[in-house]
């Protein structure tokens, strides 16, 4: 196949639009758009809706909170939107997971924030809902029950990740459009890797929880 047949292949220019998409850092519009304030210079730099809400909630505690709920839906339907549109025009279901691997990839390392990015735990909710949905809701009753109790978002987000993984070895040893669980391992992985800095703040003890 040459370059020109390669790139023209309509799997991988979906691929590609998929990591463009998925670099949209709608955090970062969300915040300087409606709060005017640049959420890569301020609290953890970050440009999810953890950080969000922590940098907004200075300036103004109840936009903080619905921008940070906007933050996490948008970032939710980058992952979802485009298997969902995968599936609709015929893709096979094995590109299903390479798709939201790849959007994945481009909201941690956006392309357009220098390749920046966030953590990838909203983007793969979304992901992970259209592909494994009973897995997805126990992860997120996880997530939200470690979120209330402890108010640390990394360990949540970690938690919540731990259970989708554990609970699709026990509902499907054989991974839906995949067969092996090669490809939640890698989305997983991502997400994990994104988290580093935050783990090694847990084992000093300098996690700051989520006011």
């Amino acid at each position: 196949m040459d370059i020109i047949s390669f790139l023209t292949n309509p799997h991988i220019v979906f691929y590609i639009v998929a990591y463009l998409i998925g670099g949209i850092p709608f955090g970062y519009i969300l915040a300087k758009i409606f709060a005017g304030v640049n959420i890569k210079e301020a609290g953890s730099g970050g440009i999810g809706a953890t950080n969000v809400l922590r940098v907004v909630k200075e300036k103004d505690p109840k936009l903080a909170k619905k921008l940070a709920i906007a933050t996490v839906v948008f970032d939710a339907l980058k992952g979802a939107v485009l298997i969902l549109i995968a599936k609709a025009i015929g893709f096979e279901p094995a590109s299903w997971w390479l798709i939201g691997i790849m959007t994945v990839l481009g909201h941690c390392y956006s392309p357009f924030l220098h390749f920046e990015g966030g953590k990838g735990v909203a983007t793969g909710m979304g992901v992970l809902m259209v592909l494994l949905p009973i897995e997805t809701l126990i992860g997120i009753a996880v997530w939200a029950i470690v979120a209330k109790t402890l108010k640390i978002s990394s360990v949540a987000s970690l938690s919540g990740l731990a259970a989708v993984v554990i609970a699709s070895y026990i509902i499907h040893p054989q991974l839906p459009y995949a067969g092996s669980h090669a490809p939640l391992w890698l989305l997983a992985f991502i997400i994990v890797y994104k988290h580093t800095p935050n783990i090694a703040r847990l084992l000093q003890g300098k996690e700051k929880p989520v006011a």
